[in-house]
């Protein structure tokens, strides 16, 4: 008998289920993630990106908007590894519901064992049942890490944001 193929494994290993207010520490812990191994564009800083990712998170956790999941994968012996935050949203041009990926985000210690890809795998599913024709997502270009999963995982580039900061920022 051969040995399992990857994707049973990685579906053996991880487990999804929506998070609690337990799970806060956790969650809060992981946003500096979303802004670390890549140059943020020069008007971003990490402490600008981490409080806004922790300010929709927690809010999330409290009080979750209409059509919103917050999703977190744990290992078979209950730790956490990583989690996704999903939201309805309407499309620009159709003005269609779709879901979107708001915050997705792995441990360091979980990072590299697929825990990303199941999170993007649930993704798809918590959007398939609700009729989604579609499901997005916003990565900074230079986050070339997180771009190749999300290619792998069959997202192409829609659109280019530009942004031309206008005064010089405060420290």
């Amino acid at each position: 008998m051969g040995a399992p193929d990857e994707q049973e494994t990685v579906a053996e290993r991880w487990r999804i289920r929506p998070a609690r207010g337990t799970d806060r520490s956790f969650i809060l812990a992981l946003a500096p993630r979303l802004s670390s191994g890549f140059p943020l564009p020069p008007w971003r800083t990490t402490a600008e990106v981490t409080r806004a990712e922790q300010l929709t998170l927690a809010a999330a956790l409290v009080a979750p908007p209409e059509g919103s999941a917050l999703l977190l994968a744990e290992d078979a012996g209950g730790r956490p590894a990583g989690f996704v935050y999903l939201q309805s949203l309407a499309d620009y041009f159709e003005q269609a519901a779709h879901a979107h990926v708001s915050v997705l985000a792995v441990s360091a210690e979980a990072e590299g064992r697929g825990v990303g890809r199941v999170l993007l795998e649930e993704a798809e599913r918590w959007a398939r049942e609700r009729g989604y024709p579609f499901i997005t997502l916003n990565v900074f270009e230079q986050n070339v890490r997180a771009r190749g999963i999300y290619e792998r995982q069959g997202y192409v580039p829609e659109t280019l944001r530009y942004v031309k900061p206008l005064a010089a920022r405060q420290g």
